[in-house]
């Protein structure tokens, strides 16, 4: 019934941990395919010997390229009828794929979600985590991804039925198709069950690829202009698809930007100049629904004070 996808790049100190914790699933009736994105250490090595030992490993070595190619090579094998991502350094608590299997049965939904820790040097904190167990239709779901604190656009803590993968592949040409897509299987599932108790922990490093967002001073403009990029076409989707939350998704992309400008500001961000003018020149355009909108932030509106966006 479920196809757990894991893909591996230069992970040699994590990956076995990684491993061993699908491996340890109360739920056993799953397949557990690995791909290897063209690690140059021994973190493929260490795949082929756990799939000498445990026949529901299937694994596959494939050119370095992006998470969405690695991915989307990982689904193209799939057999489950649902898919689960783990990442190759966290670690998935042993009754995970029982707990997400369980809100897809008893609630006959498409995707399933549950909560998170975080490992930091050691410590552990809590990542997204609440205690209510949700059932949300297309714009709900959608709604609370964008609310960003029950639901996230990361594929780790997720079930999800593999025929919305297949009608909506991972974007290949970008670094964090998490942002591209996820939003989309959501909006297209017409149920989401999501109950917060933390099942997953990420592993917080310098070497994760989204460990930038942790440490605002090291944005850098080509990071900026993908999330940019990626909210753009989001707005786009979701004010044809679910209209009635226009409203909303056309603030959080002003919101990012916004906050994108406090931070190129505040932590004098290098070679941010051009992004931080586009950026300007859309808050100004917009200013006017943006400081009206119900959604602000008295922080945000004094941010475009401060920075002259309500002016010109």
């Amino acid at each position: 019934m479920i196809s757990v996808i894991m893909l591996t790049y230069n992970r040699e100190r994590y990956v076995a941990r990684a491993i061993e914790a699908v491996l340890r699933q109360t739920y056993r009736d799953f397949e557990f395919i690995i791909i290897d994105n063209g690690s140059l250490d021994r973190s493929g090595e260490i795949a082929e010997e756990y799939a000498k030992k445990d026949s529901r490993i299937l694994t596959e070595h494939i050119k370095a390229g992006s998470i969405g190619r690695g991915r989307n090579a990982g689904v193209s094998k799939a057999r489950g009828e649902y898919v689960a991502f783990v990442d190759d350094d966290d670690v998935a608590a042993c009754d995970m794929l029982e707990f997400l299997y369980g809100l897809i049965t008893e609630n006959q939904a498409e995707i399933a979600i549950c909560g998170a820790q975080k490992n930091v040097n050691g410590k552990i904190l809590p990542h997204s985590m609440w205690e209510e167990s949700c059932v949300w239709d297309a714009n709900e779901a959608v709604a609370e991804l964008l609310k960003r604190k029950r639901n996230n656009a990361g594929m780790p803590t997720k079930l999800i039925k593999k025929e919305l993968l297949d009608r909506e592949p991972f974007k290949e040409n970008c670094h964090y198709e998490d942002i591209w897509v996820c939003y989309k299987y959501m909006a297209m599932a017409d149920k989401t069950a999501a109950y917060g108790l933390p099942k997953y922990c990420f592993t917080r490093h310098t070497g994760n690829n989204s460990s930038f967002t942790q440490d605002a001073s090291r944005w850098r403009p080509e990071q900026i202009e993908e999330y940019l990029a990626a909210f753009r076409e989001r707005t786009e989707y979701i004010s044809t698809e679910l209209p009635g939350l226009t409203d909303m998704v056309r603030y959080s992309e002003w919101s990012y930007m916004i906050s994108m400008c406090d931070k190129i500001k505040t932590y004098r961000l290098t070679g941010c100049g051009t992004v931080f003018s586009q950026m300007a020149d859309a808050l100004r355009k917009n200013r006017q629904e943006f400081m009206d909108s119900s959604y602000i932030q008295e922080f945000e509106k004094n941010w475009m004070a401060e920075y002259g966006f309500l002016e010109g």
